[in-house]
């Protein structure tokens, strides 16, 4: 997200003839969303990290996730990233072809739309190495029993 704000200014002395300046200041904002095991003992409880033997299944996700809820995520598939969310739930954000999950194992970032969410089809993930993947879908997570 970019915003520009735009600022003319009159030169001194231009009383005489006019001169203008025209100055234009752009601010990024990008958020950084960093994995699970770097997470506190008690956040990791919280946030229930998954254990090796752990199994997930996947089910028919959302189109979009709020990044507000985000509070971390985990790599435990090749094609895709598993989202934390504040109350609980995990979304596993599925990657573009020929994109690998171990590419974020430090952390990713996104830049928020004016909707402040994370949508497939639309938004991409960023690594601290210049990867990029483009999220193609979101599928919930629920444990397999």
């Amino acid at each position: 997200m970019f915003q520009s704000i735009l600022m003319l200014v009159l030169a001194p002395g231009a009383a005489e003839s006019e001169q203008w300046a025209q100055m234009t200041i752009q601010q990024r904002v990008i958020i950084r969303v960093p994995m699970g095991p770097r997470a506190t003992a008690q956040a990791r409880a919280r946030s229930r990290a998954p254990e090796p033997s752990e199994e997930w299944k996947e089910k028919k996700g959302p189109k979009c996730v709020a990044l507000r809820s985000i509070r971390s995520a985990a790599i435990v598939t090749p094609d895709g990233v598993d989202l934390i969310l504040a109350d609980e739930h995990r979304y596993r954000a599925k990657l573009e072809r020929g994109c690998r999950s171990t590419g974020f194992y430090s952390g990713f970032y996104v830049e928020p739309q004016a909707d402040r969410s994370l949508c497939a089809g639309r938004d991409e993930l960023q690594a601290r190495s210049g990867l990029a993947c483009s999220i193609t879908s979101f599928k919930r997570l629920v444990e397999d029993d």
